[in-house]
């Protein structure tokens, strides 16, 4: 029996998360992506904590298009990781391809500082 896509992202996660782990000095950056919307945060896994959170529903992100919104949430992401004293992150992608809209906020919080 095929699995839905649910479920096929739900493995995927689970299978990514074994070996992807978040602490206060690397914290986890997770990604999701509605069909409308997409958020990011930095995760610490040890205390159990998210540190800080960007998403295309903040006050100060506008854009036309949703590949505009990634970007805008991968730089405002990164600014905030950087001020609160992260530089270098662990990706999770979330049982989501590394493509389209998570392969453009990635690579903008890349060019904006984070290392990962």
């Amino acid at each position: 029996m095929a699995l839905s896509k649910l479920e096929r992202r739900q493995r995927i996660k689970y299978r990514i998360r074994k070996v992807v782990t978040g602490t206060a000095t690397k914290p986890r950056l997770s990604v999701f992506r509605s069909n409308k919307e997409i958020y990011a945060q930095l995760i610490d896994d040890v205390a159990g904590v998210t540190l800080t959170s960007a998403s295309s529903r903040d006050k100060g992100i506008t854009a036309n298009s949703k590949v505009e919104a990634a970007t805008a949430v991968g730089k405002s992401i990164a600014e905030k990781a950087v001020k609160a004293g992260v530089e270098a992150v662990s990706f999770d992608r979330n049982g989501f391809l590394y493509h389209g809209r998570v392969k453009v906020l990635a690579e903008a919080a890349r060019e904006a500082g984070l290392k990962f």
